[in-house]
């Protein structure tokens, strides 16, 4: 402890009584230290700078206390007085200067900084908290909230104009000119609001939030009120904002999020909210200016010019579209997005019925036709669609007059213009924000009602409008609203231009054909905004399904210009929550459902899926589309057959040789019969059988932690089942061996001899049963053990394995249910790298890409001797339907080269988690092949980190890509997409990856009470 520690830990002990700990904190200009107090509390002692004005820290102490009072649940500190119940002392530090102390309580939780993340849930609550903390300031009153000349005081702001010239980039110096123009233009609005005391300093570092990895994170505190004044509430809201939105991923839902919670503790009006953009963008040209003098001041100081980057990044963000903010704000805090909007609204609805119609005809019996994402299949790519196909899109539907959905959730926009990030399963727009007409070309568009023209333009590009008008309406009182009209004739750019008046129910247009109109089937998108601010004449025609609440406020549903009811054309995607209710009434209890958000995913394509707001996700995890979801061949077959016949192989058919004959191609030549099932489940089932049937024994060696199905006989081989809680353990006929996992196992990387030490665990298992009675009738295992840990052994394992159990009269089964077809690039089976040659080949899943399919493969003599004279048949796993699509999927893996891509892109994806490895310690283990891939996930001590994987689960769903968890301990990341996956997407993998480990930082999880040693907080006891 230093001298000057150990004056300030005495001065706490002879005027609070207190013993305590002291360590210095962090401060600008004062002393602060964290008290570790002998009574188990602590508590923030602060010695303000020599010189500090009484009256200062007086408001400080004021206002807390009235906090306190009026507000007690907020999470303000409160001030603790000294023996003799003084809140603020004079005393002589060890200098002898005089100094003023003042101690508070120490509030829980990290400063906002260190948070991550900064989920808008935890940003509206934070709106909440300053909210509810402006509202219980509203009568403080204190001499010293009125700081004349104060620089951080925003209504004052208009000092930084004098200063721009220390900006010596000219770029930089315009943009601040500009923003200090927009806060002189709102300076008669600011200066008519009320004045009340204020915060005025909601940064980063004043803000404290608690809750641990994985837990919902709340604001455990708000602090230091050193900056506070006088300012309208607004100012305050701004200033958090402003801060809020630096380098955060999505700054302006973000922003919508803090306004959201503050209005929802603290109503704001329509003019106050306007004002929070020109105000934010204020205060940090304050910060970027004053930090400029400041190094001016201190030349040697990098940290000055160094703390202004977040604030430039921001600032010179030219995607953030701030002429839409003032709608966006007031949308969030469901306020009408213009002054007029409620009566544009009242206007249209009691018009209803009025309006001239569009088309020659009345469109109130018009059917409706879906192209939502869940009940249509347009595009066949939602990544690509080429134009022979949209000009088809909606064909199923005729040739008559069709309405399609407003609030539609669509695949169509597949262009990357529609995409809000950098990958493909980024964040997209695709609901629909406007009623379409489909009509033959040609039909005749009449105005609904008198307008003057505001837009004409001719979009040529790809899948986009084609000729295009938008026209300017004015309710009778003058409140204006726009409608826009697209996929026109684009000869309507000869005939109209802006300013020419239209006359209700006057022709001003016609539908261009798929030449003309951007390439699309002939039809309008009729679509309605109350306001062009932020959009002027490009507006979006569909909007994000997370942005809903803004686009449904500017561009609301368009039907009464139909002279249509709202119901009729608004969509009403299937909600999730229903079917989750749903799923819990009609299903069983262990009926398990992934993430803690599940996902309803009803469309896909190759390695992508989407939900039913069209949302895409990468898929990294399921490996039964092994050649991507709803590929095209596979429809193709299906369909194919589907319209011929489908039967069993009780009859011929050359389907089912042609089967047998691709998987045989691709096996050692001693593997010579096939058995086609319905599932890898059943496929293990009848090894066991054929096991049986030819060792004329029972008994079973299988590695630990092993899955193979849930019949009974395959469960009671599956130690993943039987020996969970509730599982009905271990049969007498099993023996298990551990692990050839040479991460954690009993044998590591470092022992070259490793291999063979596991093999030889087998030697017990086998005397065992054999002592039994069972005899061995095989051992059965995962190639590569996946519910295991994505384990590979060691080489050499499985030859020496099976050397031992053919010995004593086994046969050896390889479930290459996981591992098989290609997965692992450099072998297209796993047994292939052991250097091993089965007698069993089962195989599952992915070999019917989502179809109920199952493969054994055996050797001659053990097929004939399970031919005992007793039929074996299995009603579809033969059929003609299984037999086709199952050799689709092998040609498909051979023509589209997919198992030298899941080499290509397996090595690249482990080399990025190789150095993710290095980078993270929480990464224990990296490992894997091809598209077979594990990462183990470890705390701080080396234990297994279940609680780091089940969070880094959950958060990379929230980043849109899926991917497992498995292990014992179930600390394993499992990465196996299909394997048609990509560069890109292996890079959005390994990004996404180190955003989310860098959330994880230093967690270690709470001890586990073992009952005979309590902890602190266990709550046993």
């Amino acid at each position: 402890m230093t001298d000057m520690t150990a004056f300030w830990a005495n001065t706490l002990r002879s005027h609070w009584g207190l013993e305590a700990k002291l360590s210095r904190l962090d401060g600008e200009y004062d002393l602060n230290f964290l008290v570790q107090a002998t009574n188990g509390q602590d508590y923030v002692f602060k010695i303000m700078r020599a010189g500090c004005a009484r009256e200062l820290v007086d408001l400080q102490i004021e206002a807390l206390e009235h906090i306190a009072t009026e507000a007690p649940g907020l999470p303000l500190p409160k001030v603790l007085p000294d023996l003799k119940g003084a809140l603020l002392i004079d005393i002589q530090d060890e200098t002898g200067e005089q100094r003023l102390a003042w101690l508070l309580e120490r509030l829980p939780g990290q400063c906002y900084a260190k948070a991550t993340p900064k989920s808008e849930d935890l940003i509206l609550k934070l709106g909440r908290v300053l909210g509810a903390t402006d509202r219980a300031l509203e009568q403080f009153r204190h001499n010293s909230l009125h700081r004349d000349g104060f620089k951080w005081d925003l209504t004052q702001a208009g000092w930084v104009a004098d200063k721009l010239n220390t900006v010596s980039d000219p770029d930089r110096r315009a943009l601040l000119a500009t923003i200090a123009t927009e806060f002189d233009g709102i300076a008669d609005q600011l200066s008519a609001l009320p004045k009340q005391a204020v915060h005025n300093d909601a940064n980063d570092y004043n803000i404290l939030v608690e809750g641990e990895l994985g837990q919902r994170k709340t604001i455990s505190g708000l602090i230091d009120l050193g900056d506070m004044c006088a300012a309208p509430r607004i100012c305050d809201l701004a200033i958090a904002g402003a801060y809020i939105v630096l380098d955060h991923p999505k700054p302006e839902r973000a922003l919508t999020a803090l306004v959201r919670g503050y209005h929802a503790a603290n109503r704001l009006s329509p003019e106050e909210v306007d004002l929070i953009w020109p105000l934010l963008r204020m205060r940090l040209a304050v910060s970027v200016v004053n930090s400029t003098l400041m190094a001016i001041e201190n030349p040697n100081d990098p940290y000055v010019t160094i703390s202004q980057a977040p604030a430039w990044r921001f600032l010179e963000n030219t995607s953030i579209n701030g002429g839409l903010m003032p709608a966006r704000l007031r949308a969030a805090c469901g306020l009408p997005v213009t002054d007029a909007a409620e009566r544009v609204h009242t206007y249209l609805s009691d018009h209803r019925g009025h309006f001239a119609q569009m088309f020659d005809q009345d469109l109130s019996d018009a059917p409706m036709g879906s192209l939502s994402v869940e009940n249509s299949a347009w595009p066949q790519n939602p990544f690509h669609m080429p134009l022979e196909e949209a000009a088809k899109v909606g064909e199923e539907f005729g040739e008559g007059l069709w309405l399609g959905y407003y609030n539609e959730p669509r695949l169509i926009y597949t262009e990357p213009g529609f995409r809000k990030g950098p990958w493909k399963a980024s964040d997209r727009r695709t609901v629909h924000l406007a009623v379409d007409v489909f009509a033959p070309a040609g039909a005749v568009l009449h105005a609904p009602m008198s307008a003057r023209v505001e837009a004409v333009e001719n979009r040529d590009n790809h899948l986009d409008y084609g000729g295009v008008v938008i026209l300017h309406h004015e309710t009778p009182e003058g409140d204006p609203f726009y409608t826009l009209y697209g996929h026109l004739d684009p000869e309507v750019c000869g005939r109209l231009k802006p300013g020419d008046p239209v006359a209700q129910g006057a022709a001003f247009a016609r539908l261009g054909d798929a030449s003309q109109n951007g390439g699309w089937a002939p039809h309008v998108h009729f679509q309605l905004a109350l306001t062009t601010d932020g959009m002027e004449a490009d507006w979006p025609g569909v909007g994000d399904p997370d942005e809903m609440e803004l686009w449904h406020a500017i561009c609301p549903n368009p039907a009464a210009l139909l002279n249509l009811p709202d119901d009729k054309v608004f969509y009403r995607p299937t909600d999730k929550q229903a079917i989750l209710q749903g799923r819990h009434d009609h299903f069983g209890g262990n009926l398990s459902l992934t993430y803690d958000d599940p996902v309803m995913l009803v469309r896909g394509w190759k390695h992508h899926l989407f939900d039913e707001w069209g949302r895409p996700y990468l898929d990294a995890y399921n490996n039964v589309p092994h050649v991507g979801h709803a590929h095209p061949r596979i429809q193709a077959v299906a369909a194919d057959q589907l319209k011929r016949m489908n039967s069993n192989t009780r009859y011929l058919h050359p389907a089912q040789t042609a089967f047998a004959e691709k998987i045989l191609s691709k096996l050692p030549d001693q593997l010579k019969v096939c058995f086609f099932v319905n599932s890898g489940t059943e496929a293990n089932e009848l090894a066991l059988r054929l096991a049986r049937a030819h060792t004329k024994a029972k008994g079973i060696v299988t590695p630990d932690h092993g899955y193979h199905g849930n019949t009974n006989a395959a469960v009671a081989i599956s130690a993943y089942k039987f020996n969970k809680p509730g599982g009905n353990g271990q049969a007498d006929w099993v023996e298990l061996v551990e692990v050839a996992d040479d991460f954690r196992g009993s044998f590591k990387r470092d022992d070259p001899d490793r291999a063979a030490k596991f093999a030889d665990l087998v030697d017990r298992a086998i005397t065992t049963l054999q002592e039994k009675g069972h005899g061995v009738a095989g051992f059965i295992a995962e190639t590569f053990p996946s519910v295991g840990g994505q384990i590979i052994p060691p080489k050499g394992y499985l030859p020496a394995v099976y050397e031992k159990i053919r010995a004593a009269g086994g046969v050896c089964i390889a479930d290459e249910v996981q591992t098989g077809l290609g997965r692992l690039g450099e072998h297209y089976f796993g047994f292939e790298h052991q250097g091993a040659v089965p007698d069993i080949v089962v195989l599952g899943k992915p070999i019917g890409n989502g179809h109920p399919l199952g493969v054994l493969v055996t050797t001659r003599e053990i097929a004939e001797s399970f031919d005992n004279g007793i039929e074996f048949f299995s009603t579809f796993g033969g059929s003609t339907l299984s037999c086709r699509i199952g050799k689709e999927v092998l040609d498909i893996v051979d023509d589209e080269d997919l198992q030298d891509n899941a080499r290509r892109m397996g090595s690249r994806l482990l080399d990025g988690l190789r150095q993710i490895e290095a980078q993270f310690g929480c990464v224990g283990d990296v490992r894997g092949m091809g598209l077979f891939l594990g990462v183990e996930l470890v705390n701080p001590d080396g234990t297994d980190g279940t609680e780091i994987c089940k969070y880094v689960k959950n958060r990379m769903r929230d980043h849109r890509i899926l991917i497992g968890s498995e292990g014992p301990k179930d600390n394993i990341l499992k990465i196996r997409p299909p394997l048609t996956i990509g560069a890109e997407d292996v890079d959005m993998i390994l990004w996404a990856l180190r955003e989310v480990l860098s959330e994880v930082g230093e967690f270690t999880p709470a001890p586990v009470c073992d009952h005979d040693h309590h902890h602190a907080g266990c709550g046993c006891c």
